[in-house]
Order: structure tokens, then C-alpha cells, then sequence
């Protein structure tokens, strides 16, 4: 028994949050979505880039910084880039979606149901 116990394999240990900010990628998206918070939304933009260009590994991040910049772009007027960050939220993880509120929302819902496949 002591054997068998000796040779488990042990679970690898989950990612902690300092783990993932020392990842350049993802200390970018962090930085993103707190500018984007803060209203500095050229900072932002700039972020959510470099986060995306450093190689987020979760699809579920390039998502979501496609989505902050689909955001940022329909505020900006720059529709057509609004249009592509929204599709390129989707291939980036199939599963992405708006929530209710921001399906609502007057300047980027319009643009994101059009959009929809």
C-alpha cells in the first residue's frame, strides 16, 4: 500500500494571481481593463494591444481584451474597428457573449447584435 501511495501523481498546483501578473501578457490585459476603468482609454487601448501582441494563453483573456477594445473603439466612433474586435472576441473563445447589460448598452450593443452569427 505504501508503494501504490508513492507513486500517485499530484495534481499540478493551480495558478496563483502572482503567478499569472508576472506573465507579461496578462499584467498588460490587467493594466488594460484598469485604465479602460479609469477612463484613460488611449492607455487602455494600448494595453489590451500589447496584451494581445505578448500572447495572452488564456482564449478566454484574448476575449476579453478584444471585447474592452470593441468597447473602446464604438465610443471612439471607429465602428468598423468595433466590428472586428467583436468578431475577433468570438474566435478568440467561441463561448463569448455580452452580458444583458452590455447587450444594452445604446453605443456598442447595436453594433455587437450586428455582428452575431
Amino acid at each position: 500500500m505504501l508503494l501504490a501511495a508513492g507513486c500517485a501523481q499530484t495534481p499540478p498546483a493551480p495558478v496563483g494571481l502572482l503567478d499569472v501578473t508576472s506573465r507579461p501578457a496578462e499584467r498588460a490585459l490587467q493594466g488594460g481593463i484598469r485604465a479602460y476603468e479609469d477612463g484613460q482609454y488611449p492607455e487602455a487601448e494600448k494595453q489590451l494591444n500589447l496584451a494581445l501582441t505578448t500572447g495572452l494563453v488564456s482564449p478566454r483573456d484574448r476575449a476579453a481584451a478584444h471585447k474592452q477594445l470593441a468597447f473602446i473603439y464604438c465610443t471612439s466612433n471607429r465602428t468598423s474597428d468595433c466590428e472586428a474586435a467583436f468578431r475577433a472576441a468570438r474566435q478568440a473563445d467561441p463561448a463569448f457573449a455580452l452580458n444583458k447589460s452590455e447587450q444594452g448598452h445604446p453605443v456598442w450593443g447595436p453594433v455587437y447584435k450586428r455582428v452575431q452569427p
